[in-house]
């Protein structure tokens, strides 16, 4: 095994996708589930997502999510990837990672992203528009500052429990994200797989304008993307195609689905507008036989100089995801 992948943490996001047939409450359960079996075969953090009136997602309340993910599990981090901050008060969301960090000390990340509702109705019902998503400097500033007690935006007003408390902070880079994770002194999540190109450039830009702060001594890079392994390269494609379709149908239809299984989605007859969508969904992943993963993601990790890999696979069949996950922790353990 390569001292690369030896070497750097691999962690798990997981947005809680519900499957053709199953409520969300079986799909909330099984992230509880799979948070144990994560645990169990030696994961670093185990990540949830904000995603509101989406119905193929039902993890629309990461900290609530987190909680339960904590009390169910003993070692691993848990935490958010991300709570999106431009829906919320800064606030409340020290407030609610004031209690988690409370609750369990040490095991809490705080993943935070800058993305608004998926459609103008969700924007309308959070009250956030696009333009919310300008402000997350601004919001980013005062959160931060609400732990520390030097936040000035509602002076003689304390954030408590959170006050002096200091859960993990890491920022979701979308677009000026690392630039804004350099100038706080924070942890990089960035997507690793798509762009490589553009992606290491951000890093190496995050990395040379990073400014050290009570969070965060020096840069730290946690690079996302989907990885399936199998026993073969057809076997770990076809763990892609139900994400990939979800994708499709949501970029052409509006509406983000309930995974499919792979055999539904091969038989549909796909428009052209979609087929094209699908291939594009298809493409830009680590997948394959075990060894061919551990070549692709040790030459991503050695080009990235990354400190950790955060894995965001989904597909239909739960039995055959863990199994990549089984086979990718083997690979790295």
């Amino acid at each position: 095994m390569s001292s690369v992948l030896r070497d750097a943490p691999f962690s798990v996001l997981d947005r809680s996708r519900t499957r053709e047939g199953e409520d969300a409450p079986t799909a909330l359960r099984e992230t509880v589930a799979f948070a144990r079996e994560a645990e169990a075969l030696g994961y670093r953090r185990f990540w949830v997502s904000e995603h509101h009136g989406v119905p193929g997602v039902a993890g629309s309340a990461p900290t609530v999510l987190a909680a339960a993910l904590a009390a169910a599990t003993s070692r691993i981090r848990v935490g958010t990837g991300g709570v999106m901050l431009p829906n919320h008060r800064p606030l409340v969301v020290a407030e609610q990672f004031g209690v988690l960090e409370s609750l369990y000390p040490g095991r809490i990340d705080m993943g935070l992203g800058r993305s608004v509702g998926f459609t103008d109705g969700v924007r309308k019902a959070l009250g956030r528009g696009k333009e919310a998503a300008d402000e997350f400097g601004d919001q980013l500033t005062e959160l931060l500052g609400w732990f520390s007690g030097t936040q000035r935006a509602h002076p003689g007003v304390h954030a408590w429990p959170a006050e002096g408390l200091r859960p993990a902070p890491f920022l979701l880079a979308v677009g000026s994200g690392a630039d804004l994770a350099a100038a706080h002194g924070l942890p990089l999540v960035i997507g690793g797989v798509r762009g490589e190109e553009a992606v290491l450039r951000a890093i190496d830009g995050y990395r040379a304008s990073f400014r050290p702060s009570p969070w965060a001594a020096a840069p730290y890079v946690v690079l996302s993307g989907t990885v399936a392994v199998a026993a073969d390269p057809d076997s770990a494609r076809r763990l892609l195609v139900p994400e990939a379709w979800s994708a499709a149908w949501s970029r052409t239809h509006g509406v983000f689905p309930a995974l499919s299984s792979y055999g539904s989605v091969m038989a549909r007859g796909m428009s052209a507008r979609e087929r094209e969508r699908f291939d594009e969904a298809m493409t830009g992943h680590v997948h394959g036989a075990p060894e061919d993963v551990a070549k692709t993601l040790e030459s991503l990790l050695v080009r990235s100089a990354a400190d950790e890999f955060l894995v965001t696979t989904s597909t239909y069949d739960r039995a055959a995801l863990l199994e990549s996950y089984r086979l990718l922790a083997a690979l790295v353990r």
